[in-house]
């Protein structure tokens, strides 16, 4: 199906262009306008056409070239020392799916990432090393394996790895959709490093712990948790596993959320993990949400469509929007994923389908 200004002038809703037609089209192209008909087909599709396609990192692979990124540039003269994952269908664009940027992040021994902040949201999930910190807004939290830590939108922060080891995570931003809606500001910072004013795990002990301070901020509608720790988490997903709460699609799965009110941790991506047990061959499913997966723990293979991915720690892979994939586990395995999922509920759009 052709999308919109992608037919030639040869082709027409109703075959070829005529003289007559053309001449119009050419007339009012002068204004600056359009006709509907030669391009509604394109714009309102009936089912998603995503540009996107399947695509699959192997972790050691982009270890061996993030680590020679950091031969050649400091963290500092970088800002952000990150190599992008750039879906193969949108090179030049910085993004995984089309609402979604993501890459891989490195900080080495001694090294501080300058503060910032801006309007796009992020989030980092540790695939390797311990012992650096991300600064947010004045509360230093340590990152180990795992964690899944956030940045809130406008939120100041900085990172820095006092360890012996270098760092190395998972970024993803929201990137794409503020720049779609021409919202974006960004603001550094003279001193390099915020000062702390909170202990680590502060925002958790506040706010992850079934209870709330009585001054809450009960209009929050991003959580205020900075680090969710994957020691914390771990167990919650295993003790379903265990109880065979299992989704025959996704696993034992769990979702991030806004403590404050129950729903996702961030309005814009929504971020979930799932054990699947060894031996375990989930469902068709697909939904209109882009997703990105990590692979956290374990081994085995997600088919997207006709093709099918085979996956260890550390590996980084997508499955676009309303494309059909399902996971199989060798081993108990675990699987971290994050997409527009929010977004898209709170404008009503979202869709899933399910294999019985």
């Amino acid at each position: 199906m052709d999308a919109p200004g992608n037919q030639t002038s040869s082709e027409s809703v109703a075959g070829a262009v005529t003289p007559e037609r053309a001449a119009y089209y050419a007339r009012i192209g002068k204004e600056n306008l359009a006709p509907l008909w030669e391009v509604l087909k394109g714009l309102v599709p009936p089912e998603p056409r995503t540009p996107c396609v399947p695509a699959h990192w192997r972790f050691n692979d982009v270890r061996k070239m993030l680590l020679e990124a950091g031969q050649l540039i400091t963290a500092k003269e970088a800002e952000r020392r990150v190599l992008v994952f750039e879906n193969p269908a949108l090179r030049g664009k910085s993004r995984l799916t089309q609402s979604l940027y993501a890459g891989l992040q490195l900080i080495l021994p001694g090294e501080v990432a300058p503060a910032h902040r801006h309007t796009a949201s992020a989030i980092r999930f540790v695939l390797d090393g311990e012992g650096a910190y991300t600064a947010v807004e004045g509360e230093k939290t340590i990152m180990r394996r795992g964690d899944f830590v956030m940045t809130p939108n406008w939120a100041p922060h900085d990172h820095g790895n006092p360890s012996k080891e270098p760092m190395i995570w998972l970024d993803v931003l929201d990137l794409p959709t503020v720049n779609f809606f021409d919202a974006a500001f960004s603001e550094h910072f003279d001193q390099e490093s915020q000062s702390n004013t909170k202990e680590d795990g502060d925002s958790y002990a506040r706010y992850g712990s079934g209870v709330l301070p009585e001054d809450a901020p009960m209009d929050m509608i991003r959580s205020p948790i900075i680090n969710y720790p994957y020691a914390k988490v771990r167990p919650v997903i295993e003790r379903m596993a265990k109880s065979d709460d299992i989704d025959p699609h996704h696993g034992a799965r769990v979702r991030y959320v806004n403590p404050i009110n129950g729903g996702w941790a961030t309005p814009t991506m929504g971020a979930q993990i799932a054990l699947l047990p060894k031996g375990f061959k989930g469902k068709d499913y697909r939904a209109t949400d882009g997703t990105i997966f990590v692979c956290v723990e374990g081994e085995g293979s997600t088919k997207i469509g006709d093709e099918t991915f085979t996956w260890a720690p550390g590996d980084v892979f997508v499955a676009p929007s309303w494309k059909t994939y399902a996971h199989s586990a060798k081993n108990e395995s675990v699987l971290f994923s994050i997409s527009d999922r929010p977004a898209q509920e709170s404008l009503g759009i979202w869709r899933e389908q399910k294999a019985a």
